[in-house]
């Protein structure tokens, strides 16, 4: 494949050798990529000062079939969001996106993640302390519908009827989704979803903003994690997921 020019967002960065760093990338037109950047550590030129976690810019890339990790030839950022890195709530919450983009997508074409993701960063890079966990939870699950597995919300997914909005229902993590009075007496292992929660989750899948408590934070990480452990990832543990949830909350 020859030299490709897209827009990219940094995922992760991990200096390599004495002047080198690889970097994953989230790519408008090649899906997420793992590049070095030879001597990125000490060519401003090329890359810039900038080039960093959550940097946002145009990349060119050298793709040689058959590699794992390709090089890349510059990066011109056109947006650094500093605003990340400099508050752990949002930091920390930008990390669990990051994460969960990395382990869903691979090399394949997929626009409709990556404009998710620069939305997603730039709702956090606004956001205060309390509005980043809401912001990242419904980018998360706008990512779960993006890659194939959206929550089924308004019909039973096992009877596949309508499941009134009025009160609290049944989830079912494995099936993925709600499941009416009937059906969950047969689907064991589901988590009850309030009826507020389940708007909630409705409000983020049509782009709205949405306000929570802390303790209504917590219970809808708790259920995101259980739906991408279940759907969207390989058995090894997320780890920025985890800090996210645990570790930053109350910052």
């Amino acid at each position: 494949m020859p030299l490709i020019a897209t827009e990219a967002v940094v995922l992760h960065v991990a200096d390599y050798l004495e002047s080198s760093r690889i970097l994953r990338l989230a790519t408008r037109a090649a899906g997420v990529q793992t590049v070095v950047a030879r001597g990125a550590r000490n060519s401003k030129k090329r890359f810039g000062p900038a080039v960093d976690l959550f940097a946002r810019g145009q990349a060119q890339i050298d793709m040689r079939p058959g590699r794992d990790m390709h090089t890349l030839i510059s990066f011109d950022v056109s947006t650094s969001h500093p605003a990340l890195a400099t508050d752990m709530a949002r930091f920390s919450a930008a990390s669990a996106i990051a994460e969960c983009v990395m382990r869903v997508v691979h090399e394949e074409l997929a626009p409709t993640v990556y404009e998710g993701l620069v939305d997603a960063f730039e709702r956090l890079s606004i956001s205060n302390a309390g509005q980043a966990a809401p912001a990242a939870l419904g980018a998360l699950w706008r990512l779960a519908r993006e890659v194939g597995f959206a929550p089924s919300l308004e019909i039973c997914v096992d009877c596949h009827q309508p499941v009134a909005s009025g009160g609290d229902v049944a989830f079912s993590h494995a099936l993925g989704g709600v499941l009416c009075a009937g059906c969950s007496t047969r689907s064991p292992g589901g988590r009850r979803l309030p009826a507020d929660a389940r708007s909630t989750i409705t409000r983020w899948m049509n782009e709205e903003e949405t306000e929570l408590s802390t303790s209504e934070v917590r219970a809808h990480q708790r259920l995101l994690r259980e739906f991408i452990a279940q759907h969207m990832t390989d058995g090894r543990p997320l780890r920025a997921y985890a800090t996210w949830e645990h570790g930053w909350l109350s910052l």
